[in-house]
């Protein structure tokens, strides 16, 4: 049978680099950035270690490329969430956490890579790390906005309850798995705003 996919010519190839972060991505979500070493990503990219080190000066910088794509992929989903409920920041939280609760229950789920990034990266100056906290303290400045929006009497407050119940999303639905406590961030969040609103 002949195959319907068109050849690839030479020249529209994914460039090493490229293939290196692709690669490089799976395997730090899946078992994490130190547990990872060069050879490995090499090895199942199919290039060399000079392509790697010509396309990345480090693993640490390899890391933070991954990080900021993840962070490029991150906030485009929290966007589209806005995006989908214009002037309702409850109904856009609501959006984005039902999508998180969902995306927990995968068989393949773990995890944020940010949150986990911080977690293997203790040390503040790492670049991981700091791709990391800058994703986090866009996330905690958003969410405290939108509790502003919303007319919550402290929108800090809630703002961190709303990052609080994120964060417990990202390592129950790694501890659980399907059927554990993050399927309902969603319904947890709005009883929170809720209860904030009456205040």
């Amino acid at each position: 049978m002949k195959s319907i996919e068109p050849a690839i010519k030479a020249d529209e190839r994914p460039r090493a680099g490229e293939k290196i972060l692709r690669v490089a991505r799976d395997l730090f979500y899946r078992q994490g950035i130190r547990a990872i070493g060069v050879d490995e990503i090499v090895r199942r990219a199919g290039v060399t270690k000079p392509s790697l080190y010509r396309s990345f000066p480090s693993k640490d910088e390899l890391a933070a490329s991954y990080l900021r794509q993840y962070d490029l992929e991150f906030w485009a989903r929290f966007d589209a969430a806005v995006a989908a409920h214009p002037g309702d920041p409850r109904a856009q939280i609501a959006a984005f956490l039902t999508r998180i609760g969902k995306r927990t229950q995968k068989p393949d789920y773990r995890g944020c890579g940010m949150t986990n990034a911080a977690v293997e990266y203790p040390e503040r100056g790492h670049p991981a790390r700091v791709v990391s906290e800058a994703n986090k303290q866009e996330l905690r400045r958003r969410l405290s906005a939108m509790a502003a929006a919303m007319g919550a009497g402290d929108a800090d407050t809630l703002g961190d309850g709303l990052l609080l119940l994120i964060e417990g999303a990202y390592i129950s639905g790694q501890l659980f798995g399907a059927g554990g406590p993050a399927k309902s961030v969603a319904r947890n969040a709005d009883l929170l705003i809720e209860a904030s609103l009456k205040k």
